[in-house]
Order: C-alpha cells, then structure tokens, then sequence
C-alpha cells in the first residue's frame, strides 16, 4: 500500500466512494484509506490510486466530478 497514491481526499465517506466508483468505471482500481478517529469522529478518508493511475485518476476527477 505505501507505493499508492493520494488523488483525493473528503471528510464525508459517500463522496470518497463516488469518486472511487467513477474511477472504477474508467477501468482505474482505487481503494478508500479512512483517516477517521472512531472515537471522536474527525479526520478524513483519502481516494489512493497506484502511481501508474495517477494522472488519469486526476484528470477524470477534475473534468467528471463536481459535488457543488
């Protein structure tokens, strides 16, 4: 895991899971890293690509997702 790569990063989980959805789409295997303290319930989950995906994983969320 420590050769993969952060594309995104969001404190609520259904947006990490979108992302990775779409990314799957694409035909780019991602996986959901939590950063989130169960007992406080702060922190963030990061979107992790293998650096050969890097760009792609990027580009497709930059043109493909808008959460706005």
């Amino acid at each position: 895991m420590s050769s993969w790569q952060k594309v995104y990063s969001d404190q609520l989980m259904y947006r990490a899971e979108i992302v990775k959805s779409v990314l799957l789409e694409n035909d780019i295997k991602s996986v959901i890293l939590s950063k989130k303290d169960s007992a406080y319930q702060f922190g963030h989950y990061d979107v992790m690509v293998t650096p050969d995906n890097v760009l792609q994983a990027i580009r497709i969320i930059k043109e493909d997702i808008n959460f706005e």
